[in-house]
């Protein structure tokens, strides 16, 4: 198997697993995209590198609230029950081995007594089809202000464990390269290497957060910082002692819900969604801006999201709510500028919401006690 071309991947990895700028070997009809992702890795692995793990960021962002903010725990007075996932660059995947994948489940509801919002959720990151498996279980809290009748504040913390998992056995190493065979001898067998495993192929840290939002029936606004403890993931350590640790994530978020034909008990209203999400962690980052209009059970939206150094994608999502029922899809077709990086084949996302408060019961109690936010595209 002859080494005939070389990619660049540092910039395509930007808003994923890595920190690293690196040039990687490949064959043109040889490798899989498992094996050059299984590259990066070991490379920053042997040059004593650590994995700076970046979180997953949802196209519908909409539909994982807690995952951008824990102020939002709480956005509705009965359980409100979520799933998503998401499968990126989709055609780089081999032999039904997903390039990357996410996957999360979310409980949270409103407690009028107590005044405060709930919730649980959970999350996994899949990088190279279990390669790298990060897992997240987050509980958070908001407490509700109302400043008067048309303001609100909600002030969320969170708390849970991260852990990172990496599959050792599927890893190849440079001293196992040859540029005739590639990574296995003439028998077919791997070749051996010299690269001795780190004490431990499983990382778990607590993990804290906070966050802040404020509303009227019109517009919100929040911020929410993640990682506070920022701990170190790396699995190989320098033995200086100076490992960097996981970077803090900032999210700004704002959003508004502007009224086009009012409804009522029976027929939902119709709206526009305007909404920018903003993400730094580290050095990298991503801004997505757009829109949703929703009419009766619909709700189609356009975004544009831009990683900092480049344009990324645009993004397409149609939702369709039954009742208790509501169903989403995404695509994000890349529009990324002077990547070398071959057609990614854009991402996938699948969201499910199972919203009780759009019950036949809770409907007939919010005649009498109505929302007055501007949360309905996240319910």
């Amino acid at each position: 198997m002859a080494i005939s071309s070389f990619l660049t991947w540092s910039q395509s990895l930007q808003k994923r697993q890595t920190k690293i700028s690196l040039l990687l070997p490949c064959t043109q009809s040889g490798w899989s995209m498992l094996r050059q992702i299984t590259l990066i890795f070991i490379l920053a692995g042997t040059l004593g590198a650590s994995l700076l793990a970046q979180d997953p960021v949802f196209t519908q962002f909409n539909a994982t609230p807690l995952a951008i903010n824990p102020a939002f725990a709480g956005t509705t007075l009965a359980p409100r029950f979520a799933a998503s996932y998401r499968n990126e660059w989709p055609s780089h995947s081999d032999a039904g081995v997903t390039a990357y994948a996410t996957y999360a489940a979310s409980y949270d509801q409103f407690f009028t007594p107590f005044n405060s919002g709930f919730g649980l959720m959970v999350m996994t990151d899949d990088a190279g089809g279990g390669l790298l498996k990060t897992s997240m279980v987050n509980a958070a809290y908001a407490y509700q202000v109302s400043v008067s009748n048309d303001f609100g504040m909600k002030l969320g913390i969170q708390a849970g464990f991260r852990q990172l998992r990496l599959d050792w056995d599927r890893l190849i190493f440079l001293d196992q390269l040859d540029p005739l065979t590639g990574p296995l001898d003439p028998s077919g067998n791997p070749n051996p290497t010299n690269e001795i495993p780190p004490e431990s192929l499983t990382k778990t840290h607590f993990d804290v957060g906070a966050g802040l939002l404020v509303y009227t029936p019109a517009f919100y606004g929040g911020i929410a910082l993640h990682h506070l403890t920022t701990p170190s993931e790396g699995f190989i350590r320098s033995g200086t002692g100076l490992e960097e640790g996981l970077p803090l994530r900032l999210t700004l978020q704002a959003g508004a819900e502007l009224t086009l034909l009012p409804g009522n008990n029976r027929i939902p209203s119709t709206f526009i969604a305007p909404a920018i999400l903003f993400v730094k962690q580290g050095d990298q980052g991503q801004v997505n801006v757009g829109t949703h209009l929703s009419r009766g059970p619909l709700a189609v939206g356009g975004f544009y999201r831009h990683a900092f150094t480049n344009s990324d994608a645009l993004i397409g999502t149609v939702s369709f709510q039954y009742e208790v029922f509501k169903i989403g899809y995404s695509y994000d077709f890349t529009v990324a500028s002077g990547l070398e990086v071959p057609d990614s084949g854009g991402s996938h996302e699948i969201s499910l919401l199972i919203n009780l408060d759009n019950s036949e019961t809770q409907r007939r109690k919010r005649y009498a006690e109505r929302y007055n936010d501007c949360f309905k595209i996240f319910r």
